[in-house]
């Protein structure tokens, strides 16, 4: 059986930055004090010694991919997120601290967080003047929130917080009524308008001609360039193949339809998976589905980290064939 390769070098620069994503942040700079649901029940936690904490009305708190920003009211007076944005202004000078997004992230004293990851699990302290430090998260993992009881504050996929954050003069503070069950009588959380979540963006190539009237069979393809980093990130491919330069153009994964995309390695199986394509890796697709054809393209699926700063960049695309 006689078989080639087609490298296609240069075809595919990932964009980071989408222009939308690009006017959503500057108007949210423009016009956006706070993140936090307006909604008295959907932004505030519950302290049984002193009561509501409102996240919305100092207009303050903002909540981004690495970490929290302004300060919530309560009786006790403003609960700071951060040393950087305090009701005082920057204070990180006499006292570095903050609550950051992402386990294992650190909270400097330039206002960022260090491996701030944008999946949603808080840690780090907040700031009282009467009450003291109010921690975020511990007990996880050693690694990850070291202390001896289990808790922390996480955010999930619809903006809601979830979770309890500690201080040792006050105990627990609950962001969610459904940590105590307590919803049906006592409806309150936090809620803010920011997700945990990717960028996605695709790219569909030319059409390249095998020169096989015949037709051929693929078996695999291989990407180079950079597979970039962080939460989330991820290259996967579809292929579509025709005896006709018109087509018929229909993109399939590994489940024959356009709703998956090929990313396992060929060491997983000769059929070809779903998952996040590994770079300079055979990825085998299922032949079946690609037999006899003269005529290929596919289409890139590329995934943003959480923090929609860092994607791959698919430089070549190697496409192996039989005869």
């Amino acid at each position: 059986m006689k078989s080639w390769k087609i490298i296609v070098s240069g075809a595919l620069l990932i964009l980071l930055f989408f222009s939308f994503l690009a006017v959503q942040r500057s108007l949210e700079r423009a016009y956006a004090a706070t993140n936090v649901n307006s909604v008295p029940s959907s932004s505030v936690a519950w302290d049984d010694e002193s009561g509501w904490w409102d996240f919305y009305s100092t207009q303050t708190v903002m909540v981004k991919g690495t970490i929290l920003q302004g300060y919530a009211s309560s009786s006790v007076g403003d609960i700071s997120l951060d040393c950087a944005t305090s009701e005082n202004g920057n204070i990180c000078g006499s006292s570095n601290y903050g609550v950051c997004n992402g386990y294992g992230a650190t909270h400097n004293a330039d206002g960022t967080c260090t491996n701030g990851d944008a999946t949603g699990n808080l840690s780090g302290f907040a700031w009282n003047d009467t009450i003291g430090w109010i921690s975020f998260c511990g007990g996880q993992s050693t690694a990850q929130c070291p202390g001896s009881q289990a808790y922390g504050v996480t955010i999930d996929a619809n903006g809601d917080f979830q979770g309890y954050a500690w201080n040792d003069t006050d105990g627990w503070i609950s962001f969610n009524c459904a940590n105590n069950s307590s919803c049906g009588t006592n409806q309150y959380l936090v809620n803010t308008s920011w997700r945990a979540t990717s960028t996605v963006g695709y790219l569909t190539s030319e059409i390249f001609d095998t020169g096989i009237a015949s037709g051929t069979t693929l078996s695999s393809i291989i990407w180079q360039g950079g597979p970039g980093s962080g939460v989330g990130i991820c290259t996967a491919f579809q292929i579509a193949a025709a005896n006709a330069t018109s087509g018929p153009w229909n993109f399939l994964g590994p489940d024959d339809t356009s709703a998956t995309y090929y990313g396992a390695a060929c060491a997983q199986g000769p059929n070809g998976g779903t998952g996040c394509a590994p770079v300079n890796t055979p990825i085998c697709v299922k032949s079946a589905d690609f037999n006899n054809f003269r005529y290929y393209r596919y289409k890139v699926q590329l995934t943003s980290d959480k923090l929609q700063t860092n994607s791959p960049e698919v430089k070549n695309v190697i496409l192996n064939f039989n005869q």
